[in-house]
Protein backbone atom coordinates (compact mmCIF):
# COMPACT_ATOMS: atom_id res chain seq x y z
CA UNK A 1 0.00 0.00 0.00
CA UNK A 2 1.16 3.55 -0.63
CA UNK A 3 1.56 4.45 3.05
CA UNK A 4 3.80 1.47 3.76
CA UNK A 5 5.88 2.17 0.65
CA UNK A 6 6.36 5.79 1.66
CA UNK A 7 7.31 4.73 5.19
CA UNK A 8 9.94 2.22 4.06
CA UNK A 9 11.47 4.59 1.50
CA UNK A 10 12.23 7.19 4.18
CA UNK A 11 15.27 5.06 5.11
CA UNK A 12 17.78 6.13 2.45
CA UNK A 13 20.20 3.23 2.83
CA UNK A 14 17.40 0.70 2.53
CA UNK A 15 16.04 2.46 -0.55
CA UNK A 16 19.48 2.47 -2.18
CA UNK A 17 20.17 -1.22 -1.45
CA UNK A 18 16.67 -2.63 -2.10
CA UNK A 19 16.35 -5.82 -4.12
CA UNK A 20 13.42 -7.12 -6.15
CA UNK A 21 12.32 -10.76 -5.75
CA UNK A 22 10.54 -11.59 -9.00
CA UNK A 23 9.16 -14.94 -7.80
CA UNK A 24 7.20 -13.20 -5.06
CA UNK A 25 6.68 -9.82 -6.66
CA UNK A 26 8.12 -7.84 -3.75
CA UNK A 27 10.92 -5.40 -3.05
CA UNK A 28 13.10 -6.11 -0.02
CA UNK A 29 14.54 -3.06 1.71
CA UNK A 30 17.43 -3.77 4.13
CA UNK A 31 17.04 -1.24 6.94
CA UNK A 32 20.15 -1.14 9.12
CA UNK A 33 20.29 0.36 12.60
CA UNK A 34 23.30 0.89 14.87
CA UNK A 35 22.67 -0.20 18.46
CA UNK A 36 24.59 -0.37 21.71
CA UNK A 37 24.80 -4.15 21.15
CA UNK A 38 26.02 -3.97 17.57
CA UNK A 39 24.34 -3.57 14.20
CA UNK A 40 20.92 -4.99 13.41
CA UNK A 41 19.16 -5.17 10.07
CA UNK A 42 15.47 -5.46 9.21
CA UNK A 43 14.68 -6.89 5.79
CA UNK A 44 11.41 -5.12 5.04
CA UNK A 45 9.22 -6.54 2.30
CA UNK A 46 7.20 -4.07 0.24
CA UNK A 47 4.38 -5.59 -1.83
CA UNK A 48 3.91 -2.41 -3.92
CA UNK A 49 0.14 -2.84 -3.76
CA UNK A 50 0.12 -6.49 -4.83
CA UNK A 51 -2.39 -7.30 -2.09
CA UNK A 52 -4.99 -5.32 -4.04
CA UNK A 53 -4.83 -7.77 -6.95
CA UNK A 54 -5.81 -11.16 -5.63
CA UNK A 55 -3.83 -11.21 -2.43
CA UNK A 56 -0.38 -12.52 -1.58
CA UNK A 57 0.87 -16.05 -1.97
CA UNK A 58 1.83 -18.14 1.04
CA UNK A 59 5.49 -17.86 0.10
CA UNK A 60 5.38 -14.18 0.92
CA UNK A 61 4.72 -14.82 4.59
CA UNK A 62 6.88 -17.76 5.61
CA UNK A 63 10.03 -17.20 7.66
CA UNK A 64 8.97 -13.73 8.72
CA UNK A 65 10.00 -12.92 12.29
CA UNK A 66 8.05 -9.77 13.08
CA UNK A 67 5.58 -7.38 11.52
CA UNK A 68 4.27 -3.84 11.25
CA UNK A 69 0.59 -3.37 10.50
CA UNK A 70 -0.21 0.14 9.35
CA UNK A 71 -3.43 2.07 8.90
CA UNK A 72 -4.30 5.63 7.90
CA UNK A 73 -5.69 7.76 10.76
CA UNK A 74 -7.55 9.85 8.18
CA UNK A 75 -9.44 6.81 6.85
CA UNK A 76 -11.68 4.71 9.09
CA UNK A 77 -11.88 1.87 6.58
CA UNK A 78 -8.15 1.26 6.84
CA UNK A 79 -8.50 0.75 10.59
CA UNK A 80 -11.45 -1.58 10.03
CA UNK A 81 -9.13 -3.69 7.88
CA UNK A 82 -6.55 -4.11 10.66
CA UNK A 83 -8.09 -7.39 11.96
CA UNK A 84 -7.87 -8.85 8.44
CA UNK A 85 -4.16 -8.05 8.23
CA UNK A 86 -3.63 -9.41 11.72
CA UNK A 87 -5.27 -12.71 10.76
CA UNK A 88 -3.00 -12.92 7.72
CA UNK A 89 -0.04 -12.51 10.04
CA UNK A 90 -0.94 -15.73 11.84
CA UNK A 91 -2.09 -17.73 8.81
CA UNK A 92 1.02 -19.85 8.43
CA UNK A 93 2.17 -21.26 11.75
CA UNK A 94 2.49 -17.79 13.21
CA UNK A 95 5.28 -17.06 10.74
CA UNK A 96 3.33 -14.87 8.36
CA UNK A 97 5.07 -11.52 8.44
CA UNK A 98 6.56 -9.31 5.82
CA UNK A 99 9.37 -8.22 8.07
CA UNK A 100 12.41 -10.24 9.05
CA UNK A 101 15.30 -9.23 11.22
CA UNK A 102 18.80 -10.56 11.70
CA UNK A 103 21.97 -9.57 13.45
CA UNK A 104 24.76 -8.17 11.32
CA UNK A 105 27.19 -7.96 14.19
CA UNK A 106 28.37 -10.83 16.40
CA UNK A 107 27.80 -8.75 19.53
CA UNK A 108 24.06 -9.39 19.27
CA UNK A 109 23.75 -12.88 20.70
CA UNK A 110 21.17 -15.61 20.31
CA UNK A 111 18.95 -17.11 17.64
CA UNK A 112 16.27 -14.50 16.95
CA UNK A 113 13.71 -17.11 15.99
CA UNK A 114 14.33 -19.01 19.23
CA UNK A 115 14.13 -15.85 21.33
CA UNK A 116 10.89 -14.82 19.66
CA UNK A 117 8.38 -17.35 21.04
CA UNK A 118 5.45 -15.21 19.86
CA UNK A 119 6.20 -13.09 16.82
CA UNK A 120 6.07 -9.40 17.83
CA UNK A 121 3.81 -7.06 15.89
CA UNK A 122 3.56 -3.28 15.98
CA UNK A 123 0.39 -1.44 14.96
CA UNK A 124 0.99 2.03 13.52
CA UNK A 125 -1.45 4.83 12.78
CA UNK A 126 0.06 6.84 9.94
CA UNK A 127 -0.55 10.43 8.74
CA UNK A 128 -0.86 12.05 12.17
CA UNK A 129 0.53 15.17 10.50
CA UNK A 130 -2.88 15.64 8.84
CA UNK A 131 -5.27 17.75 10.91
CA UNK A 132 -8.41 15.96 9.71
CA UNK A 133 -7.88 12.88 11.85
CA UNK A 134 -10.79 10.42 11.61
CA UNK A 135 -9.56 7.52 13.75
CA UNK A 136 -9.43 8.92 17.28
CA UNK A 137 -7.29 7.61 20.12
CA UNK A 138 -10.27 6.29 22.08
CA UNK A 139 -11.33 4.08 19.16
CA UNK A 140 -7.89 2.50 18.69
CA UNK A 141 -8.22 -0.56 20.91
CA UNK A 142 -7.25 -3.50 18.69
CA UNK A 143 -3.64 -3.48 19.88
CA UNK A 144 -4.76 -3.76 23.49
CA UNK A 145 -6.96 -6.76 22.70
CA UNK A 146 -4.21 -8.58 20.83
CA UNK A 147 -1.24 -7.48 22.96
CA UNK A 148 0.39 -5.45 20.21
CA UNK A 149 2.49 -2.32 20.55
CA UNK A 150 1.03 0.87 19.08
CA UNK A 151 2.58 4.09 17.78
CA UNK A 152 1.26 7.17 16.03
CA UNK A 153 3.57 7.91 13.11
CA UNK A 154 3.94 10.28 10.18
CA UNK A 155 5.90 8.82 7.28
CA UNK A 156 6.23 12.11 5.42
CA UNK A 157 7.55 14.02 8.44
CA UNK A 158 9.68 11.15 9.87
CA UNK A 159 7.76 11.45 13.17
CA UNK A 160 8.35 8.31 15.28
CA UNK A 161 9.99 6.52 12.32
CA UNK A 162 12.44 4.61 14.50
CA UNK A 163 10.09 3.64 17.34
CA UNK A 164 8.46 0.56 15.74
CA UNK A 165 11.89 -0.78 14.81
CA UNK A 166 13.36 -0.12 18.25
CA UNK A 167 10.48 -1.93 19.95
CA UNK A 168 10.75 -4.88 17.57
CA UNK A 169 14.54 -5.06 17.92
CA UNK A 170 14.27 -5.22 21.71
CA UNK A 171 11.71 -8.01 21.48
CA UNK A 172 13.63 -10.03 18.91
CA UNK A 173 16.97 -9.75 20.69
CA UNK A 174 15.33 -10.23 24.08
CA UNK A 175 16.97 -7.21 25.66
CA UNK A 176 14.88 -4.19 26.77
CA UNK A 177 18.11 -2.22 27.28
CA UNK A 178 18.92 -2.18 23.56
CA UNK A 179 19.16 1.38 22.22
CA UNK A 180 19.83 2.94 18.85
CA UNK A 181 23.11 4.84 19.16
CA UNK A 182 22.93 6.66 15.82
CA UNK A 183 20.00 8.08 13.92
CA UNK A 184 19.29 6.35 10.59
CA UNK A 185 19.82 8.28 7.38
CA UNK A 186 16.31 9.44 6.51
CA UNK A 187 14.98 11.43 3.59
CA UNK A 188 14.27 15.09 4.45
CA UNK A 189 10.76 15.66 5.85
CA UNK A 190 8.17 16.47 3.20
CA UNK A 191 5.78 18.04 5.69
CA UNK A 192 6.04 19.69 9.10
CA UNK A 193 4.06 18.53 12.09
CA UNK A 194 2.29 20.62 14.69
CA UNK A 195 4.09 19.81 17.95
CA UNK A 196 1.15 20.97 20.04
CA UNK A 197 -1.17 18.69 18.09
CA UNK A 198 1.19 15.74 18.54
CA UNK A 199 1.38 16.43 22.27
CA UNK A 200 -2.41 16.43 22.37
CA UNK A 201 -2.52 13.08 20.56
CA UNK A 202 -0.03 11.61 23.02
CA UNK A 203 -2.17 12.72 25.95
CA UNK A 204 -5.25 11.25 24.31
CA UNK A 205 -3.49 7.92 23.75
CA UNK A 206 -2.36 7.82 27.38
CA UNK A 207 -5.90 8.52 28.56
CA UNK A 208 -7.35 5.91 26.19
CA UNK A 209 -4.97 3.27 27.52
CA UNK A 210 -6.63 3.55 30.93
CA UNK A 211 -10.17 3.19 29.60
CA UNK A 212 -11.94 -0.20 29.80
CA UNK A 213 -12.09 -2.16 26.58
CA UNK A 214 -15.46 -2.50 24.79
CA UNK A 215 -17.45 -5.61 25.66
CA UNK A 216 -17.81 -6.72 22.05
CA UNK A 217 -14.73 -8.09 20.32
CA UNK A 218 -14.89 -5.60 17.48
CA UNK A 219 -16.97 -2.87 19.07
CA UNK A 220 -14.31 -0.32 18.19
CA UNK A 221 -14.44 -1.23 14.53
Amino acid sequence: MAAETTFVKRHLTGEFEKKYIATLGVEVHPLAFHTNLGNIQFDVWDTAGQEKFGGLRDGYYINGQCGIIMFDVTSRITYKNVPNWHRKCFHLQESSHALSCHQTDKFILGDLVRVCEGIPIVLCGNKVDVKERKVKAKTITFHRKKNLQYYDISAKSNYNFEKPFLWLARKLVGNPQLEFVAAPALAPPEVTVNKELLAQYEQEMDAAANMPLPDEEDADL
